[in-house]
């Protein structure tokens, strides 16, 4: 099949080449411009761009596909339809329409569950059993269209934001490989009214833990923000990133270091504790409990946060 390939990071660069792979022919791969990236901001192309340049794939970078330029590129392309996945850019209506078998969307969630920009980390973070990819028929709502093909994952009390990611990236490579393969003969679902939730994107203020509020929440977003935005608290008025913690029975104020000795950092929470597993200051690598009470800035009655 001749189409166009849509999107920008990581996630989308495994559909990228397993479509490749599978042998249709991308005439068009759209990405969002090249930006600036690591300590010396350089410009860096995204995911999906060095995986099409590894391919030698004509590729087109607008920072918009609302003018008429940019429609036209996308129609020169000659496509029979469009795969999308994480672009970061809106499609208009008049780019919708171009591909004449329409545009599917790879989303990594169990639609209408989690539309919307970060659905891996926010169902973590609910407590969620299980997540899947949903391969889409596009059209102009956010993550509305019928749903052509379902595949389910569970997740794993061990799954962080980038474990389940790069799950869920495999699943969705494979699952518009399928897809492709069976368009003509894929009967689209709408998707139910009911149960329809929406993954806002992430901040790193969200991603402050309160120490008020419950244990299993706090576990869940420090696994869900693991890596981005990296759940932190405040130690000494310092930013301190927790990347692993579980939890503990225990009961103080919150915030409280109740341990902090013998490689156990134990911090009270709204109800229940959490043992910190890995840390990290800035400027520093990533350390765990050990390594990091063996600085000695830290002690039982000490307080985290606010």
């Amino acid at each position: 099949m001749r189409l166009i390939f849509a999107g920008t990071p990581e996630f989308a660069r495994a559909a990228l080449a397993a479509i490749a792979d599978a042998g249709h022919e991308v005439a068009l791969v759209l990405t969002q411009p090249d930006r600036p990236s690591g300590r010396g901001m350089k410009l860096t192309p995204s995911p999906v761009k060095q995986e099409a340049e590894k391919r030698g794939l004509p590729v087109f970078q607008p920072a918009s596909l609302r003018d008429p330029a940019s429609h036209e590129a996308v129609k020169s392309a000659g496509a029979e339809v469009m795969v999308v996945a994480a672009y970061g850019l809106i499609l208009p209506q008049a780019v919708l329409d171009i591909p004449a078998r329409g545009c599917l969307n790879i989303h990594a969630s169990l639609l209408p569950r989690w539309r919307g920009a970060a659905p891996i980390q926010r169902a973590i973070e609910a407590g969620d059993s299980e997540t899947g990819i949903c391969i889409m028929q596009m059209e102009a709502g956010l993550d509305t269209g019928p749903v052509l093909l379902e595949k389910r994952l569970p997740i794993l009390d061990s799954d962080t934001g980038a474990s389940l990611h790069d799950k869920l990236a495999a699943l969705g490579a494979a699952a518009i490989v399928e897809a492709l393969a069976r368009l003509g003969a894929l009967e689209p679902v709408p998707q139910p009214q009911a149960g329809v939730t929406y993954a806002s994107k992430l901040s790193r203020e969200e991603a402050q833990l309160d120490w008020t509020l419950p244990a299993e929440v706090l576990a869940r977003r420090i696994r869900a923000f693991n890596p981005v935005p990296g759940a932190w608290t405040l130690l000494n008025g310092e930013s301190l990133k927790i990347w692993q913690a579980e939890v503990v029975p225990g009961k103080g104020r919150p915030g409280e270091v109740l341990q902090a000795a013998a490689g156990q950092l134990v911090v009270a929470c709204g109800t229940g504790a959490l043992r910190l597993r890995e840390l990290q200051k800035p400027g520093t690598r990533r350390m765990d409990a050990t390594a990091f009470l063996a600085g000695g800035q830290i002690a039982a009655g000490a307080s985290l946060g606010n």
